[in-house]
């Protein structure tokens, strides 16, 4: 038989309920404002935090007893491209962040505008911080031949095959990637790191923590796809970093993964290379003197200019002379697109486990590509679903 809304059993129920969804709804708002601090800056500006002020460290409720690293995403990133920008904090934060919660950084070589700070917030879990880029770190450096390089832009943007060719645009860029993002103000508070770029996809559920691998098992550079550089776009690349090894013998590892970029002894460059459009590393190995000097040995030649050295090259290089075998690693479970290249987990089992809107088929940084030498040299065991049959010479020119 019912109970009467006016009898007493009804109304001390009503009233547990209310109490238990009272609860309720004070701890989501706790978890969110735990997990939103990023936005709050100063009275004048609640939305966003400033590039100035020590940094807070919050508990993860959603994962009891995981110890946060001292992380975040990178986004160099321009105010047009807010739409792709979003697209990719949804993949990421969708794919992993959401359980999480890391920090978020967003430079620009111009000030952000309004509508991208709030859209880009509201996208994110994490704390989110903008930064503007020194404008020093974004223009030539001094003595440079400017007739020189506005001749090697008008050649290169001639050529249909040289993506961004006559672009100063794309240089500055490399160049402040290659040397100069890790010693931003808003960026030299963290350990480690995670660029994310517009307009990328994550194809996979991660349902565990890169950066707390990374940290656990030694390693400092991490990679999911590698290819092969625009021969072209280095001509004299390979014997600048020849000479540094000759002057610099202490900062080049014993355990090097030379074979992975020269099949001669490092006598020429086969130009393979991490693309480091998703890269997560150790920014304390990039602040480290080895790398500074590398990257400062190379910009006094001013081949960012006088070709179109890419960061991914002076990554991929330094990475490789300066660490040992076992502190670079290869992400075989990330499912990862770039326009045009994709990676994709090879075994079903783990795509599927995974969550992953990819397959093996997809695959297109396996073969033709570097990443089959990079497994080669290191004497690692192929990732599962691995074609092994990979003819010898694919990928290595260009």
């Amino acid at each position: 038989m019912g109970h009467s809304i006016h009898s007493p059993r009804f109304i001390h129920r009503s009233l547990v309920l209310l109490v238990c969804l009272s609860l309720f709804v004070v701890l989501r708002c706790f978890w969110t404002y735990e997990a939103r601090t990023s936005t709050i800056s100063s009275a004048s500006n609640l939305l966003f935090r400033q590039q100035d002020g020590p940094k807070s460290r919050f508990t993860n409720y959603l994962w009891p007893g995981h110890s946060l690293m001292n992380a975040t995403f990178v986004s160099l990133v321009r105010n047009g491209e807010l739409e792709g920008m979003l697209d990719s904090i949804h993949d990421v934060e969708t794919r992993f962040n959401h359980n999480y919660h890391y920090d978020w950084v967003f430079l620009n070589d111009d000030t952000f505008t309004e509508e991208f700070k709030i859209a880009t917030t509201a996208a994110t879990s994490g704390r989110v911080s903008y930064g503007k880029i020194n404008h020093e770190q974004w223009s030539y450096p001094a003595g440079l031949n400017m007739s020189l390089v506005e001749q090697s832009k008008y050649d290169m943007g001639l050529r249909e095959d040289i993506p961004y060719g006559n672009s100063s645009s794309y240089r500055h860029m490399c160049r402040y990637q290659s040397g100069f993002f890790y010693r931003h103000p808003l960026v030299l508070e963290y350990e480690w790191y995670w660029r994310v770029e517009p307009g990328i996809e994550i194809l996979c559920d991660i349902p565990y923590d890169p950066f707390a691998y990374m940290a656990e098992h030694g390693k400092k550079y991490a990679f999911v796809i590698s290819i092969n550089e625009i021969s072209d776009t280095v001509r004299s690349l390979w014997s600048h970093v020849r000479t540094f090894m000759e002057e610099f013998p202490q900062h080049i590892s014993k355990d090097n993964h030379m074979a992975f970029l020269s099949e001669d002894g490092g006598i020429t460059f086969n130009h393979c290379h991490f693309w480091d459009n998703f890269e997560i590393a150790s920014l304390e190995w990039y602040r480290g003197e080895a790398y500074n000097d590398f990257f400062s040995y190379l910009d006094q030649s001013g081949g960012f200019f006088y070709e179109r050295w890419g960061d991914a090259s002076i990554h991929s290089i330094a990475a490789s002379l300066m660490l040992d075998k076992g502190e670079i690693h290869f992400f075989d479970d990330i499912g990862y697109h770039h326009y045009p290249t994709k990676s994709c987990p090879r075994s079903a089992h783990k795509q599927k486990r995974l969550n992953c809107r990819c397959n093996e088929q997809d695959n297109t940084e396996w073969y033709p590509s570097c990443a089959k030498r990079f497994f080669d040299v290191t004497g690692i065991e192929y990732p599962e679903g691995s074609d092994r049959n990979v003819p010898k010479e694919a990928g290595l020119v260009r």
